[in-house]
């Protein structure tokens, strides 16, 4: 089993990694894979909502939304960290979901996922609340803790000072660890998907 760790912020191996490392060490230790995947600090362009990707499988831009989804289709569970910018998710990681996900609700549901964000003060619940959207809609298992998915800190070294912020990333490992072997046990035992009806659709204007 394996975990993908995406690490939406500018700086490699800022405060969201240290989140990020917390949870991915509690996942090793449960025997399970992780990999820590970072959007860069180049540009990354919004979803035109164009359509390309649900005729080829991927983007026609070539940047890490198309690296990422060829990763995603071997993870069996996601943790996207984000730094908080404005009381909200990064622009980068907003706009690498947006087009990771348009369209792509197959390859994400009912495969577990985190949201963490890290930022020196204030806003995390709003930026954790924005990204655990994305989950949502895509019919995926959301992965909570003892408190929001949140730590703080304005360089990564203060980010490793906040106990109860580490904790909880540690806390997030272990339940998404339990949640995989569950999963992985429920399969062995032939405990199937649930039965899938025809999407509807509800246009409020006539």
């Amino acid at each position: 089993m394996k975990t993908l760790l995406v690490n939406g912020s500018p700086h490699k191996e800022g405060c969201t990694y240290v989140a990020l490392c917390e949870v991915a060490s509690e996942l090793n230790k449960a025997g399970i894979e992780t990999e820590i995947f970072w959007l860069g600090n180049k540009p990354i362009s919004g979803c035109i909502a164009c359509g390309n990707c649900s005729q080829t499988g991927k983007c026609f831009i070539d940047d890490k939304v198309n690296e990422f989804i060829a990763k995603a289709e071997e993870a069996d569970a996601f943790v996207f960290g984000s730094p908080v910018h404005y009381a909200a998710a990064s622009g980068a990681i907003t706009s690498f979901m947006d087009r990771a996900f348009y369209g792509r609700t197959s390859k994400f549901m009912l495969k577990p996922a985190a949201a963490v964000v890290s930022c020196r003060r204030g806003g995390a619940s709003a930026a954790f609340d924005q990204l655990n959207k994305y989950f949502t809609i895509s019919q995926m298992l959301v992965v909570g803790s003892q408190y929001w998915n949140q730590i703080h800190g304005n360089t990564p070294e203060e980010a490793r000072r906040d106990a109860e912020g580490l904790q909880t990333m540690r806390t997030l490992g272990r339940n998404m660890a339990w949640l995989l072997h569950n999963l992985e046990a429920g399969k062995k035992a032939g405990v199937g998907y649930p039965e899938r009806e025809q999407p509807q659709k509800t246009n409020f204007i006539r």
